[in-house]
């Protein structure tokens, strides 16, 4: 479910719900004698009220009435949505990000979602579940710690001087170690050690999604994908659970939404 708790005149009107049902009325734009544009800020204000209005009378429903989550309203808006992975309902997954972080890496997101075959609602839904929650909606490409505590790790290839910092977590699936850069590299024909800085993993929107999809494939996660398998998932990213709910949550969103 896209919506928390209640949105409208007399509802909770959280900012991530408010800014969620803007989304969907936008994406409902032109259905049931409604149209909008409006502006996804999360404030509740008169033209919100006025295009749920619209599209409340369009359905048969009830004007001044708030959207909770499940009801009729909700149901109806849901079956407006655009078909496939539009940049609208990206941002309703990355729910927190800005307009222009969503504009940045919303190509780059389709790119490597053909290139690494996450070509299902499920495939896709994970995916978008797992980086959601390791970047902070797509606000973090590389870790915020100095990278020190990687320093003489030679289970990540880390064996000369610096090499913690130089390769620390970067991407949307932190790439981490000396080792890592390098197999990543191989892989897509760069060469993070001498001739690429390291730090364009984090830096280049294109490198930081593909890298991600790169772990995702080199892990075979696709098959965890198609058995609905998040605990493993999570795992095999993560190395334990951290973080389990609020990729469940992630992946919730992204299925009802019909992502594919």
């Amino acid at each position: 479910m896209c919506i928390i708790q209640t949105v409208g005149d007399d509802g909770m009107n959280a900012k991530a719900d408010v800014r969620s049902l803007q989304l969907l009325l936008n994406m409902n734009s032109g259905q049931h004698g409604m149209t909008c544009n409006l502006a996804v800020d999360g404030v509740w204000g008169g033209g919100s009220r006025a295009a749920l209005n619209s599209f409340l009378t369009g359905i048969g429903g009830v004007p001044g009435r708030p959207v909770a989550p499940g009801d009729p309203t909700m149901t109806a808006l849901k079956r407006g949505l655009p078909q496939g992975l539009v940049a609208q309902k990206l941002w309703m997954i990355m729910i927190s990000a800005t307009r222009a972080r969503i504009d940045q890496f919303y190509q780059p997101i389709l790119d490597v979602l053909a290139r690494y075959e996450m070509n299902t609602p499920l495939r896709i839904a994970h995916f978008l579940a797992q980086i959601g929650h390791e970047s902070g909606c797509l606000l973090y490409t590389q870790e915020i710690a100095s990278g020190k505590a990687y320093e003489g790790r030679k289970d990540l290839g880390n064996e000369r001087d610096g090499d913690g910092p130089l390769f620390k977590g970067r991407g949307l699936i932190q790439l981490t170690g000396r080792a890592n850069y390098r197999q990543y590299g191989r892989a897509c024909n760069r060469d993070f050690e001498n001739k690429d800085a390291p730090a364009l993993v984090g830096t280049d929107p294109a490198l930081a999604v593909d890298v991600a999809g790169w772990f995702w494939a080199s892990r075979k996660l696709n098959a965890l994908a198609d058995q609905d398998n998040l605990r493993r998932i999570t795992q095999i990213i993560n190395g334990g659970f951290n973080g389990l709910d609020d990729r469940a949550a992630f992946l919730a969103r992204a299925k009802w939404l019909q992502v594919n």
